[in-house]
C-alpha cells in the first residue's frame, strides 16, 4: 500500500505545479509579444490633410470610440467644428475610453452624470447614445460654432477644468478632419483582429448603430457589404466623396471590433495586418494597414477614368 503523502511533499507538489502554470503563462505572454511585436492593442495613425505634418497616434479602442462620436454627430447635421468640440472634449474627459467609473457618477466616454439627467448608467456607457446627448446638448449653445472651442466645450460639460479642453484641439481637429471625410485617406490603422466574432451582420449592425436609417448597406454577398454613397446621405454641406470617406474611415477605426480584413473606396483599398506581417513573414510592400492605390486604379493613370465614389466596400474576416 502507497505511503500517503506528507505535509512536506504535498508542499513541494503544490510548488512543483505552480512552478509549472507560472512557466506556461509566461511562454503564453512571450508568444503573443513575439507574434504582436509587445503591442497589448493595434494601433491607429491620422494624419493631416493639410500637409503641415500634423498626426495622432492612438489606439484601436479609441478610434472605435471616435468614429462612432464623428459618425452621430455627422448623422444628426453637425458640422465639422461640433465634431472637434466632442472629440476634444471626449479626450479629456475620458481619454476616448469608455470608462465606467469617474467623479462621483459620472460614466462613459463624456464623463456624463446620471444624476444630473443625462440617462442612466446603462444608456451613458452606450458611446452613441452619449454622443448624441453630447450634440443635443451643444446645438443648443447659440453660436457654438464660432465660440472658442474651451467655451462651446464647457456651455455643455460645466467642468472644474474648462481650459483643459484647449490642449486636445489640435489632435481634434486632424481627427475630425479625417472621420467627417474631408481629408481622404488619412486614417490608418493596423486592424489585427479581436477575438469577438465577426461578419456582415455584425457590420450592418454598426453602421444602423452608429450612423442609423441614412446609411443603407446592400448585402454584396459572402463576406462583402456594400455601403451605396448617395447625394441624399451627404451631410454638413459635404459631397458624396467626403461621405464615402467618412464612411471609409469609419470601416478602418472600426476594423479590429468588427474583424474587417479589407475596404475599398475611390481607387484605394486598405487591408488589416495579419500576424505574418508582425513577424516578417508577411511581403512588407503589399501595405498592410494602410491606405495603398488599387491596382485598377494605378494602371488607369492620371488621365483614366474618373474613381469610382458609388460605394464603400467593407470585406470581413468572416
Amino acid at each position: 500500500m502507497p505511503e500517503p503523502p506528507t505535509p512536506l511533499r504535498r508542499g513541494r507538489l503544490l510548488r512543483l505545479w505552480t512552478a509549472c502554470a507560472v512557466l506556461l503563462a509566461v511562454t503564453g505572454y512571450v508568444a503573443v509579444q513575439y507574434v504582436y511585436g509587445g503591442r497589448p492593442e493595434p494601433r491607429c495613425t491620422v494624419v493631416s490633410g493639410d500637409g503641415d505634418g500634423a498626426s495622432y497616434t492612438f489606439t484601436a479602442e479609441q478610434a472605435r470610440n471616435a468614429s462612432t462620436v464623428a459618425a452621430v454627430g455627422t448623422s444628426r447635421g453637425m458640422p465639422e467644428r461640433a465634431v472637434t468640440i466632442a472629440l476634444a472634449t471626449a479626450l479629456q474627459e475620458s481619454g476616448l475610453h469608455n470608462i465606467s467609473h469617474g467623479d462621483r457618477d459620472s460614466l462613459g466616454l463624456f464623463q456624463q452624470r446620471p444624476s444630473q439627467g443625462w440617462g442612466d448608467a446603462r444608456q451613458i456607457m452606450d458611446p452613441a447614445y452619449s454622443s448624441a446627448r453630447f450634440y443635443a446638448h451643444l446645438a443648443d449653445v447659440p453660436g457654438y460654432s464660432r465660440l472658442p472651442l474651451t467655451v462651446a466645450a464647457q456651455r455643455v460639460q460645466h467642468s472644474g477644468y474648462p481650459q483643459a479642453y484647449a490642449k486636445h484641439e489640435p489632435d481634434a481637429s486632424v481627427l475630425a478632419a479625417a472621420l467627417t471625410g474631408r481629408a481622404p485617406a488619412t486614417l490608418d490603422c493596423e486592424g489585427r483582429p479581436g477575438t469577438d466574432p465577426g461578419g456582415p451582420a455584425r457590420v450592418r449592425a454598426a453602421l444602423a448603430r452608429d450612423f442609423g436609417r441614412a446609411v443603407r448597406p446592400d448585402d454584396a454577398g459572402g463576406r462583402t457589404v456594400s455601403v451605396p454613397v448617395t447625394s441624399t446621405m451627404t451631410t454638413a454641406g459635404g459631397g458624396a466623396p467626403e461621405r464615402g470617406w467618412e464612411l471609409a474611415h469609419w470601416a478602418v477605426a472600426q476594423a479590429s471590433a468588427l474583424r474587417i480584413e479589407r475596404v475599398s473606396y475611390a481607387g484605394r483599398e486598405w487591408r488589416a495586418m495579419s500576424a505574418d506581417d508582425f513577424t516578417g513573414g508577411g511581403d512588407a510592400g503589399d501595405g498592410a494597414g494602410r491606405w495603398q492605390r488599387t491596382a485598377k486604379d494605378r494602371g488607369s493613370g492620371a488621365a483614366g477614368p474618373a474613381r469610382d465614389v458609388s460605394e464603400v466596400r467593407i470585406t470581413t474576416g468572416q
